[in-house]
Order: C-alpha cells, then sequence, then structure tokens
C-alpha cells in the first residue's frame, strides 16, 4: 500500500479543521472518512458517516495516525434468520 509522502504531512480536511477549531462541543458530525487523527482530536467523540448513517466514534490514544474511516464499518453482516420448528400437526401426549 502507497503512503502519504512525508514532505506532505497528514491528510486534515479544511473544513473539518475548522469546525474542530471553532467547536467548543465534545462531539462533531463529519462525512470525512479520510481524514488522519492527529493527537489533539484524542478524547473527543465524533460522529462519522458510514454511507447510511452516523456512528460515534470515541478517539483513543491508540488512534492517532490512522484514518476515521478505519473505524466506522461500512457494511452489515448478513444474518441468516433461525428456523422456526414446525407442528405437522402431530400431538404429543403427555403420559
Amino acid at each position: 500500500m502507497a503512503t502519504r509522502s512525508i514532505w506532505k504531512g497528514p491528510f486534515i480536511n479544511n473544513t473539518f479543521f475548522q469546525e474542530i477549531s471553532l467547536s467548543n462541543k465534545n462531539t462533531l458530525k463529519t462525512t470525512t472518512r479520510n481524514t488522519v487523527i492527529l493527537p489533539f482530536l484524542i478524547g473527543k467523540s465524533i460522529l462519522v458517516h458510514n454511507g447510511k448513517f452516523f456512528i460515534p466514534v470515541y478517539i483513543l490514544e491508540e488512534m492517532v495516525g490512522h484514518k476515521l474511516g478505519e473505524f466506522v464499518p461500512t457494511r452489515l453482516r448478513h444474518v441468516y434468520k433461525p428456523k422456526k420448528k414446525k407442528n405437522n400437526g402431530t400431538k404429543i401426549k403427555s403420559k
């Protein structure tokens, strides 16, 4: 996987950065999944859009250097419905 050049620095969306710097709230909504998590975000809760709805992500120290989209799944897991047992008209008699 190709990495971003060091001289460019980490990617942060300008509008997202302005929202963080101007806002004093701990929770922010964003759709920028490609923004890199930096140390000044530690302890904040960010609502990240997964394509359908916003999912809360609490930023921890271990997340620094990763992107916001890595912590928000975009696909739902497929779950089979449990089968219902049929009573084929037979009655069970208790003795």
